[in-house]
């Protein structure tokens, strides 16, 4: 399953150029701008095991770092910074990863 199954692919595109700029990712204005708040709970599951490349069923700190290019490869890198912000506004029991609830 692609992201664009799920999600507009101007949707995208507009978001992750939103962010373009190192330092100025924000998760939440970016899961607004690329469509995910209108979304079912199943579809965003369904763009959550995208971005799980490991399938483990968690997305991890390391797969954070490249959440914009799982929407699409043009995206960056997050920085530190921005990988850990990610990590701690959705990591809800402290164990270091994101699960799909």
């Amino acid at each position: 399953m692609a992201m664009t199954d799920v999600l507009s692919a101007e949707d995208i595109k507009k978001a992750v150029g939103a962010f373009s700029a190192a330092e100025s990712f924000y998760y939440k204005k970016f899961f607004e701008m690329v469509g995910l708040k209108k979304k079912s709970p199943e579809d965003v599951k369904k763009v959550f095991h995208i971005l799980d490349k490991d399938r483990s069923g968690f997305i991890e700190e390391e797969e954070l770092k490249f959440v914009l290019k799982g929407f699409t490869p043009e995206g960056r890198d997050l920085s530190d910074k921005e990988t850990k912000a990610l990590l701690a506004a959705g990591d809800k029991d402290g164990d270091g990863k994101i699960g799909a609830d």
